[in-house]
């Protein structure tokens, strides 16, 4: 009898509950009427007398000792609830915390957002549109002509056997649909992706990005364009940066540029990056041409306007240093976890 009493105590004293249930089967077994200790107060007539007093003693402080160790689980039961509802072990806080890998911004996201600023410092807004167009916003109304070569195969992604629809080659079909929904002043930019049939590789890709701007008011003249243009060099590469415009050509403009910005890297001595010219071309620039302003129904006897474009990816290599064009697109962590503190 005695060691079943020293038995019950021990297994009393060692038991802990993880869920009410728990407990509540403890308690079954130990004090109920056909318990573990009722049993024991059954047998308690077969002790020899003159052990009975000691024994009874013994059964009384068992029986107590049980219902106090009972009710002492219930209360650390409640209290862990109270704080871990789910009943799931809780965390040990003193631990080291297991800080998550923090994201980052896609560079060419950070670039484009900085450009983006820079514009709108100086009443830009931005304007988007669709990436699937039709041939008027995206040729005809700006200039080119049935047989211009951009109109090819080659040269743009058609979709099915629909010869008037295509994947935009531009944003300048944002700018189309800004002058046939606006009246002058017109003051805006329209970053987003553009699609060009084009081998891929290091300097070219059939996917790009690019911000292209457009400014239409009475009496804009290309002095206008050339300093919005070298407030923006400045803002992006630095305050030493100079800027030259070179004749070119483009349908929707007249005249037309391509710019250069002085070498950041070797300020203007020659560089491999700059292939020893000590300039980088960053953008095609122009007046509006008067036919695209009356194609969008524009008075081009009244109104003029500048329009630029540029691609988001020249401007990242350049500011990044980046040689290869395919790395923005492989998705390798290990090139994007470069930019983790990047904004």
């Amino acid at each position: 009898m005695q060691e079943k009493i020293k038995t019950l105590l021990a297994e009393a004293e060692a038991f802990r509950a993880e869920s009410q249930e728990q407990l509540e089967a403890f308690r079954i077994r130990m004090l109920s009427k056909k318990g573990l200790i009722a049993e024991l107060f059954n047998d308690f007539k077969t002790i020899d007398p003159a052990q009975r007093k000691e024994v009874g003693q013994q059964l009384n402080l068992l029986k107590d000792r049980v219902a106090e160790i009972i009710n002492l689980r219930k209360v650390e039961l409640d209290q862990s609830l109270a704080t871990n509802p789910d009943g799931k072990e809780q965390p040990d806080l003193t631990l080291p915390a297991n800080f998550a890998p923090i994201g980052s911004r896609h560079p060419i996201s950070i670039v484009r957002n900085r450009i983006n600023s820079i514009f709108e410092r100086i009443g830009f807004v931005i304007s988007d549109g669709p990436e699937m167009e039709d041939d008027w916003h995206n040729f005809s109304a700006l200039n080119f002509p049935e047989e211009h070569p951009a109109r090819d195969m080659q040269d743009t992604f058609f979709i099915g056997k629909n010869p008037d629809l295509a994947l935009r080659t531009h944003t300048s079909s944002v700018q189309v649909r800004v002058m046939e929904s606006q009246q002058p002043p017109i003051r805006t930019i329209s970053p987003g992706r553009v699609f060009r049939n084009e081998a891929i590789s290091a300097r070219a890709h059939c996917i790009f990005h690019q911000v292209e701007g457009l400014y239409i008011d009475k009496g804009v003249s290309f002095a206008d364009m050339r300093q919005t243009l070298l407030y923006f060099a400045r803002e992006m590469f630095g305050d030493n940066t100079e800027i030259r415009l070179r004749p070119s050509f483009f349908p929707f403009t007249e005249p037309s540029a391509e710019m250069d910005v002085s070498c950041s890297i070797c300020g203007g001595k020659g560089c491999n990056l700059c292939k020893y010219t000590g300039w980088i071309e960053i953008m095609g620039c122009g007046m509006v041409d008067p036919s695209v302003l009356e194609n969008c129904g524009i008075d081009s006897k009244v109104y003029s306007g500048y329009a630029f474009g540029m691609g988001i990816e020249r401007i990242t290599m350049l500011t990044y240093q980046i040689k290869d064009l395919r790395m923005f697109f492989e998705n390798d962590l290990r090139f994007l976890r470069q930019f983790g503190s990047a904004t």
